[in-house]
């Protein structure tokens, strides 16, 4: 499966002073004009038996900085690792909260950018107003978190960072589709997944999205809301949908944006997932081939088979990068699909695409170490791993038949990246725990309305999707976005932005389903 992430989502439009954030960790600091931290008495009303204590903790708030205007407060929240078992040992969860510009907070908003394995401390530090927009800011105490296994709560730990690379990055030596490359393969899932065990001191089995949104609701009473206001994008939305399942009474203001169908498969998921950014690539496609500097030529068909003929040939002949990384099919598919994530990268993707055309890697590469937050050789997180880890914990296995309805799907609706997108191998067949997730509809019964956004031409998230979740939730109401890209919220759609903003600003609920064409 391909994760979803604001990194790639926002890659276009985030300031330069974020880029610099990112490469020097933004490790929090103690300001110079410290504003207090808000009185926050903790709500213990409805805490789970044998808990209580954890939702009654203090919190040792410290001022910390932000990349943008604003005020910021930072504190490690203890959590259980384990949520059936109260007395198996303790974790900490990483937390910002930027502070109300007004001075005078509704509550607390908080925001989860996806992944899964995205850091939302990150999110709200360096891009508080991409998360949520400045009308947001003036209104809310904007929370980012690092769940569970993510950043800088407590987390998930596999390889150093060339072993990451060679996990990532080395091309088998024998042929795609023989046993030979699939036993090559295999033994590389078996050592990742073991040194993720080894390294991550027991907390494999208790990553899953059900402990995280049980962490998300202690997060709330400890920062002392009666009620959930909540802002999670791309998995996100499936974390914000699981919440509402387990806790439709706390629900207040929620909004998932680029839904997540939680009762498909991880097969179908992925497969999905293809047709999605075989969408995205034949926009893109039809956009290049109406303006200059494009690297195609003729028709659309033309040039779908001329980006066919390059994958085929870096997948017989990898180009070899400046740093020694062999360029092939596999890294070229996650360069174009990082690009796909949001219309305004499009350029980038054309430039690289050129590169690789002419027999240079570096640019490609560049596009895929955005994909994976690789920077000089160093990875600024641990997202690979975590997201490694919540998908084995989260998804049961497929059974052959569902396998192979994904696989004739891949090959009929992506067929520019089918030979490429699936495996053999699948790294949860060796994850050393059980998946304990199951793929069921979520419901959410006696839960308040809750905001479901889907974008039309969505890669990441396909708009059905959105569709489904808004459809299963029993107060679901859909915002479609007519347009491109991932997500829906604070990309320049006012009719989208406008009833967010309401909706979370006055309580103002849609009346129904609302269609929102591009601007």
């Amino acid at each position: 499966m391909i994760r979803g992430g604001w990194r790639r989502a926002a890659a276009a439009v985030l300031a330069v002073g974020v880029a610099v954030a990112l490469v020097a960790g933004c490790t929090p600091k103690r300001s110079s004009d410290d504003r207090p931290a808000p009185h926050r008495t903790p709500v213990t009303q409805g805490a789970p038996a044998g808990f209580e204590a954890y939702y009654g903790q203090s919190v040792d708030w410290e001022s910390c900085r932000g990349v943008g205007d604003g005020d910021y407060q930072c504190a490690q929240i203890t959590a259980p690792k384990d949520w059936s078992d109260a007395g198996a040992g303790d974790i900490e969860l990483s937390v910002i909260v930027r502070l109300a510009s007004s001075g005078t907070a509704k509550g607390s908003l908080f925001v989860n950018p996806g992944g899964p394995g995205a850091s939302g401390v990150d999110m709200v530090q360096q891009a508080a107003s991409f998360a949520v927009g400045d009308e947001l800011l003036d209104s809310y105490d904007v929370v980012g978190f690092d769940p569970r296994g993510v950043g800088r709560s407590t987390a998930v730990r596999c390889l150093d960072a060339a072993a990451m690379d060679r996990y990532l990055f080395d091309i088998p030596s024998a042929p795609r589709g023989t046993a030979e490359r699939t036993s090559e393969q295999q033994s590389s899932a078996e050592s990742f997944a073991r040194a993720c065990d080894v390294n991550s001191d027991g907390l494999l089995p208790h990553v899953t999205t059900e402990s995280a949104a049980r962490d998300l609701d202690l997060l709330r009473g400890v920062l002392g809301d009666r009620k959930l206001s909540y802002l999670g994008y791309s998995y996100g939305s499936y974390l914000g949908a699981t919440y509402a399942e387990l806790f439709p009474k706390n629900v207040g203001r929620v909004v998932l944006d680029g839904g997540l169908d939680p009762s498909i498969p991880s097969a179908i998921v992925g497969a999905r997932q293809a047709a999605g950014f075989q969408s995205a690539f034949d926009a893109y496609l039809a956009n290049c081939l109406a303006g200059s500097d494009c690297p195609f030529s003729g028709t659309e068909a033309n040039a779908r088979q001329q980006m066919g003929d390059a994958l085929a040939a870096v997948d017989a002949s990898p180009l070899t990068a400046s740093d020694g990384r062999k360029l092939g099919a596999d890294s070229l598919v996650t360069g174009i699909v990082s690009a796909l994530y949001s219309e305004g990268n499009w350029s980038s993707l054309s430039s690289a695409i050129t590169g690789v055309l002419e027999g240079d890697a570096d640019e490609m590469f560049g596009l895929v170490d955005r994909y994976y937050n690789r920077y000089e050789g160093q990875y600024l997180d641990n997202s690979t791993e975590a997201f490694s880890a919540y998908n084995c914990m989260d998804y049961p296995a497929d059974p052959a038949d569902v396998v192979e309805e994904a696989n004739a799907e891949v090959a009929e609706k992506a067929p520019t990246f089918a030979p490429y997108w699936s495996s053999d191998v699948s790294l949860c067949d060796a994850w050393p725990y059980p998946p304990t997730g199951s793929r069921d509809e979520i419901h959410a019964e006696g839960a308040a309305p809750i905001l479901v956004i889907g974008t039309t031409n969505d890669p990441a998230t396909p708009y059905e999707w959105s569709a489904a979740l808004a459809k299963q939730l029993s107060s679901g109401i859909l915002l479609t976005r007519v347009g491109e890209g991932h997500t829906g919220f604070n990309k320049g759609n006012a009719c989208i932005d406008d009833a967010v903003v309401a909706y979370f600003e006055d309580d103002r609920v849609p009346d129904g389903d609302l269609r929102c064409e591009a601007p």
